[in-house]
């Protein structure tokens, strides 16, 4: 079994932008992460997360998973980047606050040179809320790529 990290072990995002609250599990393809929706704080609308966070909800477990395998191997977690999605579906238009909601990313493709496709979803209970494939980029030395320009 893999260790389970706290979040701000593994994702840098740090207080309010830290949409995430625990790890339930991860393996080397893929990775589990719970959260409540919150009653108040950033992005709440009318007692609600709107469904679009849920891109966010996704791009953090994925950031997550990969600060875990960083972390397992001895490594500091790197930066990595959000490329975009595909087919993002959501049933609902919010997410209501007190939500306990379990976010899933699977990885799809992984390749040498940093970009990786995930397969996500967002379950309350046993319940589909959203679903997408997710793109990402993790350089080899994200410093030197922000540095660069590139970004």
């Amino acid at each position: 079994m893999n260790p389970l990290y706290a979040i701000e072990e593994v994702v840098p995002h740090r207080q309010d932008m830290c949409l995430l609250q625990r790890i339930l599990r991860w393996d080397q393809d893929s990775i589990e992460a719970e959260l409540v929706v919150p009653a108040t704080g950033l992005f709440i609308e009318d007692g609600e997360m709107p469904a679009w966070i849920g891109i966010e909800y996704m791009a953090q477990a994925i950031a997550a998973w990969a600060g875990c395998r960083a972390r397992a191997a001895g490594s500091v977690p790197q930066l990595g980047f959000l490329l975009g999605s595909r087919r993002y579906s959501s049933q609902r238009s919010g997410f209501p606050s007190g939500s306990r909601l379990r976010v899933q990313a699977r990885r799809e493709l992984l390749g040498d040179n940093g970009l990786a496709l995930f397969a996500c979803r967002i379950l309350a209970g046993e319940e589909e809320w959203a679903v997408a494939n997710v793109s990402v980029y993790e350089p080899a030395d994200a410093k030197a790529y922000l540095e660069s320009g590139q970004a």
